[in-house]
């Protein structure tokens, strides 16, 4: 089967995007040198953002199964990152919330990661930057098509 040329000229810049975003992502992570796994960091940017959470809900949208969401909230829990509570309308249900240690964490690995990019990006030209601020928001837009 031959592949029109715009296919592969498609398949291509997909390629050269993903090892692009994949080591731009290891070196984010990197960055973060929190001592948590990306899921940890993951999951507590997600309770920060979308909680309080029941570990269940966490799952669903972490898209991991609910016992390594039981797992990942565990560990978050022990270093005082997340607290649980009981849900007003089932007590048999925690719910998950993020602490002012979490918040203050989440935070700090943000401003490193920030810091790591604008320090890569110091010495761009104007144009280059330009591309980047057009690149982020293709990005961004394209991601938003698919997740809604």
């Amino acid at each position: 089967m031959t592949i029109p040329a715009s296919t592969s000229t498609d398949l291509a810049l997909a390629a050269r995007l993903r090892l692009a975003i994949t080591r731009t992502a290891r070196r984010l992570r990197q960055e973060a040198d929190a001592h948590l796994t990306p899921s940890q960091v993951a999951a507590l940017a997600t309770i920060e953002k979308r909680g309080p959470l029941t570990p269940s809900e966490l799952a669903d949208i972490e898209r991991i199964q609910r016992p390594t969401a039981t797992r990942v909230a565990g560990h978050l829990t022990e270093r005082g990152l997340v607290e649980r509570a009981g849900d007003p309308s089932d007590g048999r249900v925690s719910l998950l919330s993020v602490t002012a240690e979490g918040h203050a964490l989440l935070e700090e690995v943000r401003s490193r990661k920030n810091a790591y990019l604008a320090s890569r990006m110091a010495d761009l030209s104007a144009g280059d930057r330009a591309a980047l601020e057009r690149a982020a928001h293709v990005l961004e837009r394209m991601l938003e098509d698919r997740d809604a």
